[in-house]
């Protein structure tokens, strides 16, 4: 159509009037077909010139977002408005007259508006350029209705979050049963113990025979009391504070803290950092928890010395850090369960350690991934997004 319509302009003079006609006609209905796709879509889209005027509205953005005026009444022309000033909603107009100001494109910003009928709608605009002839013609403000997709996340979440919550219960349902199991054995002891006596001389058993059954079970009372502390640890939300904070000083600090802990066990520590780090939002506090529990792992893996190595870098639109170890390593089926609540390869370990990082990543909408091979070492990635870069326009 783009070439078609060049070779017209040129060879226009020199056509017989009739074929000008059929020209136009062609041209016309080619223009309506480009029109009813532009209406048709369910993106809403409005259109501006280089200075952010309005020059064309579809269906799908009325719909999305109320305008001042109708589009079947707007004119582009020399009386053409402000695309700020047509929009209703304030917070909407606000984040697209800032983005003028500023000159920033390649951004969007989520709102929420409340439809006629009362309902909450999510709505996300996009600041896009428009380019004609490898030159800066203009805006697009990309209009998308994600509330279903929203409303899938949170479901998921929970649906997740139940599910979890469902495993959780069950291991600490087989965790509480031994425990109970053991004091209701020295209790059978101790109650048989004086049955006899009464049976017999009526003299109450030995003192050292009591103590031992009766210590047995306030050990065994207190252990039912640290799983209820650790289960209520695990199913509690993370409460983090996020802000943007440069990650490779967070990791400074942390290699400084644990190279002691290091030194004393003979594993050699290396760092190798992203020289320009983008910032992070995490919860400083929560993401120090996160480094100190996988770096206290990767020190029981190498009870006989070895290398830690911290890496970051830029990955695309995300930030990994690598924590890596030459340790005794796990195989499949162990790192298969490793984020599971209570499961663990320690004699003494709770088996929430790594729950507790899993769930504190994810509450900075990242990832962990975990490679190990058995006498090879370990290595835990954490993938954390980048925040949006903001763009200017083209000047």
């Amino acid at each position: 159509m783009k070439g078609f319509s060049k070779r017209v302009t040129q060879m226009i003079s020199k056509l017989p009037a009739e074929q000008v006609v059929q020209l136009v006609d062609s041209l016309s209905a080619e223009n309506e077909t480009l029109y009813s796709i532009l209406e048709s879509l369910n993106t809403g889209l409005l259109i501006c010139d280089e200075e952010w005027k309005l020059m064309q509205v579809n269906k799908a953005a009325e719909r999305y977002v109320p305008l001042k005026v109708r589009s079947s009444e707007y004119r582009y022309g020399e009386n053409s408005e402000y695309v700020w000033k047509i929009v209703e909603d304030d917070d909407v107009a606000d984040f697209i007259k800032m983005c003028s100001e500023r000159q920033k494109c390649n951004i969007s910003e989520e709102f929420t508006l409340s439809t006629q009928s009362g309902a909450a709608r999510i709505i996300s605009v996009s600041i896009q350029l428009l380019v004609q002839k490898k030159e800066y013609a203009g805006i697009i403000i990309k209009i998308d209705d994600v509330t279903e997709k929203r409303n899938q996340e949170v479901l998921l979440r929970r649906m997740e979050s139940l599910a979890s919550l469902t495993n959780l219960a069950a291991s600490v349902a087989h965790e509480i049963k031994n425990p109970l199991g053991s004091i209701s054995i020295h209790i059978q002891l101790i109650q048989k113990a004086l049955e006899k006596a009464r049976k017999t001389d009526g003299l109450l058993p030995d003192t050292g025979f009591t103590d031992k059954h009766i210590a047995i079970v306030n050990e065994e009372i207190e252990r039912l009391n640290q799983i209820i502390v650790d289960f209520l640890f695990a199913v509690r939300p993370v409460s983090a504070t996020l802000e943007l904070v440069d990650v490779n000083e967070e990791l400074r600090s942390f290699a400084a803290f644990v190279q002691p802990e290091l030194e004393r066990k003979n594993i050699s520590f290396e760092v190798h950092l992203e020289e320009r780090p983008p910032r992070i939002l995490l919860d400083t506090k929560l993401f120090k928890q996160v480094l100190i529990n996988l770096a206290q792992n990767a020190i029981a893996a190498m009870e006989d010395g070895g290398k830690l190595l911290v890496t970051s870098k830029i990955s695309g639109d995300r930030f990994l850090v690598a924590v890596a170890d030459t340790g005794c390593g796990m195989d499949a089926d162990t790192v298969a369960r490793v984020f599971e609540p209570y499961f663990t390869t320690k004699a003494k370990g709770t088996g929430l350690g790594l729950t507790m990082v899993y769930k504190i990543i994810k509450e900075f909408s990242g990832d962990i991934d975990v490679k190990s091979f058995p006498g090879e070492g370990t290595i835990f990635t954490i993938s954390l997004p980048i925040p949006q870069k903001e763009k200017l326009l083209l000047e």
